[in-house]
């Protein structure tokens, strides 16, 4: 069951004793929490008939406890146990488990971790409950999720608006979001996100930054790349080197697998796991480059890394490091 199946149940009065949320995205862990807590019950009921945990102060017996308690004034009450993965002896909840209080709905947040699946523990939760296991979303999805997002809240988002998004944020579904929620306030009667939009409620260059860098090496492009190095020297918040290179390694490590790929754009994208419309970017970086330039790229960005931290280097300053990189990768 989806986080949004479980909201939707909530919302038609469905619910199970209790959801046991586990896994190693907070983003989905944290919205059905959310809406438990602020939503399940009216505020007058809320008053009664809520009540927080979390993991590092509680004592199962106080959660058992509370769990076992009538409501008050209501149908039902509800229980949430956060950052439940560090209460000690939370196993001991099982005997709970086996037989829950019809009237209570518990909820518990259990993040970064997941239930050894051959305990009884484990079993006993997808039995009795809602197991909702989530794990990180794949980095080439983190588009295609945005625009998703964007268009859930009845608004669309071009391409080039999305990836300087999320370029700029990473693998940060909650603040991807907030992001959003910050430029569709200020959107007024358009419906359409822009770059020019992202540039100015997010503070991201649509000019200068890691993606457009990306791509002038892609290209070639020596004196782009270095106007853009030089953006990032008078701007060290915009991109520290210590993201760039790992952008760039991902890049041409995608862009390596090309090689060993038959057929057109979409076999290709397919194949090395990123937006068909960002596959045309690694195809020309291929032809550009070719096999050997490719792995000598990823050998630079190796060493350039040993250096930015100071390894068998004396103090370069990181747009010299960056500059100096991109003169040895393209000639």
């Amino acid at each position: 069951m989806s986080a949004e199946q479980i909201i939707s149940d909530w919302k038609k009065n469905i619910y199970k004793p209790f959801y046991w949320l586990e896994g190693e995205e907070n983003y989905y862990i944290d919205k059905i929490m959310d809406y438990a807590e602020h939503h399940i019950l009216s505020e007058a009921e809320a008053g009664f008939n809520l009540t927080v945990f979390y993991g590092r102060d509680a004592e199962w017996t106080e959660v058992l406890n509370a769990c076992k308690r009538f409501p008050m004034f209501a149908e039902r009450q509800v229980v949430l146990l956060k950052e439940a993965q560090y209460m000690k002896d939370i196993a001991k909840l099982e005997t709970y488990f086996e037989q829950p209080q019809p009237s209570t709905v518990l909820v518990v947040g259990y993040k970064e971790k997941k239930l050894d699946a051959r305990t009884k523990l484990a079993k006993t939760v997808k039995q009795k409950g809602e197991l909702f296991s989530t794990k990180k979303i794949y980095d080439s999805k983190l588009p295609e999720w945005t625009q998703q997002m964007v268009q859930q809240h009845g608004y669309t988002i071009n391409q080039k608006a999305v990836l300087l998004l999320v370029d700029h944020i990473g693998n940060d579904l909650s603040r991807i979001e907030n992001e959003v929620n910050k430029i569709l306030v200020n959107l007024r009667d358009r419906k359409n996100i822009t770059e020019e939009d992202i540039e100015t409620y997010v503070g991201i260059s649509k000019e200068f930054n890691a993606f457009e860098l990306q791509l002038a090496i892609a290209q070639k492009n020596l004196s782009k790349a270095v106007r853009i190095v030089q953006y990032f020297e008078q701007n060290p918040k915009a991109a520290p080197i210590q993201v760039i290179l790992p952008t760039l390694y991902n890049f041409f490590s995608k862009t390596a697998m090309v090689f060993g790929v038959s057929g057109g754009e979409s076999a290709v994208a397919s194949a090395i796991g990123v937006n068909p419309y960002f596959v045309k970017d690694y195809v020309q970086a291929a032809k550009n480059y070719g096999a050997q330039g490719v792995e000598n790229i990823l050998l630079l960005l190796h060493k350039y890394n040993l250096r930015s931290i100071g390894i068998n280097d004396a103090g370069t300053s990181d747009a010299d490091l960056m500059k100096e990189m991109m003169v040895k990768m393209m000639y």
